[in-house]
């Protein structure tokens, strides 16, 4: 069964739309230390147009749920609940975290992947993901916010073979681990949360868009709240 599937991602400095339709992936990516808000809509409008899609023809809208920016993740999923409302169709999260591991992924082969995403505060957002035979990622560790100087002891006792790094926790602390090889992949990407909204999707993992959570990790922070609440 194909799905059509429209990715937003604003949670870091990538600003990225994914799409896939008709069993084909697209991406639009700009990075921009602000100005989501102005790159997002146009960059939606741009690669829906591209592929000859409409909106109505969405089976599911995905978004980066967090964790990254508390600003740059209300962006996406403001925009992500405003689109889905317009068409009525459902939602699908996608930690950024995880999205970065599909990266390096795509761009290794690595089925072991150490993500790691600079969280400010001297403080990194990190997650241990193994790739499974099913095409579907396991979490070897819950995702969390750690000091760089705790990582190699939180990670001790993970059954990690020939991992990758990836994120930008890796350039600001490059010291956290020890003979770990760099996939050189630093920021999530729509394309690669398509790939992964799919098998949620096809899962039947999905969000009504009243449901949405962000993943904040610091603080315990949630927020549910609709554009304009």
């Amino acid at each position: 069964m194909s799905c059509n599937i429209l990715a937003i991602d604003t949670s870091t400095e990538a600003c990225s739309v994914g799409l896939l339709f008709n069993g084909q992936i697209s991406e639009n990516l700009v990075i921009s230390q602000r100005d989501h808000t102005k790159h997002i809509l146009p960059m939606i409008d741009k690669i829906l147009r591209q592929s000859d899609c409409s909106l109505a023809q969405l089976d599911a809208i995905a978004f980066g749920q967090g964790p990254g920016s508390f600003t740059g993740v209300r962006i996406g999923i403001g925009v992500a609940q405003g689109l889905a409302l317009g068409i009525n169709c459902p939602l699908i999260g996608v930690s950024n975290l995880m999205a970065l591991a599909q990266g390096a992924y795509r761009k290794t082969a690595a089925k072991h992947v150490i993500s790691a995403i600079d969280a400010r505060m001297s403080e990194v957002y990190l997650g241990v993901y193994q790739y499974l035979d099913n095409g579907n990622w396991q979490a070897m560790i819950d995702e969390c916010v750690i000091k760089p100087g705790e990582v190699a002891n939180k990670l001790s006792h993970s059954q990690l073979i020939n991992p990758v790094i990836a994120g930008t926790g890796w350039q600001t602390y490059s010291t956290m681990l020890d003979n770990v090889k760099d996939s050189y992949h630093y920021l999530p990407e729509a394309q690669d949360m398509v790939v992964i909204a799919e098998k949620h999707f096809k899962e039947g993992h999905i969000t009504a868009v009243e449901e949405v959570q962000a993943t904040y990790l610091r603080n315990e922070v949630t927020w549910k709240k609709l554009p304009g609440k």
